[in-house]
């Protein structure tokens, strides 16, 4: 005989008892801000780098350039990090 008050034949599972690995990562706010924000100040940081190094060392448009190169490498380091983790 079926007992309605477990669930047991029930197919759709009760999400606030579904484990970590029946709900499935979705992305929120947080995610994107931030991996908005880490793209944003690494990408900043290593252009101000350079831009520094360039002031420092007389090596324009060098140091800018490098620092850009890295900057985008980073930037895009971090985002394929984090679009990882909900594929």
């Amino acid at each position: 005989m079926h007992d309605p008050g477990t669930g047991a034949d029930d197919p759709t599972p009760d999400p606030e008892h579904a484990s970590v690995g029946d709900r499935g990562l979705t992305p929120g706010a947080t995610a994107f801000l931030g991996l908005g924000l880490s793209i944003g100040l690494s990408f900043a940081i290593l252009v101000g780098a350079g831009v520094l190094v360039d002031r420092w060392l007389h090596w324009s448009p060098w140091g800018l350039l490098v620092g850009l190169t890295l900057g985008i490498v980073m930037a895009v380091l971090m985002a394929v990090a984090t679009v990882r983790k909900y594929l």
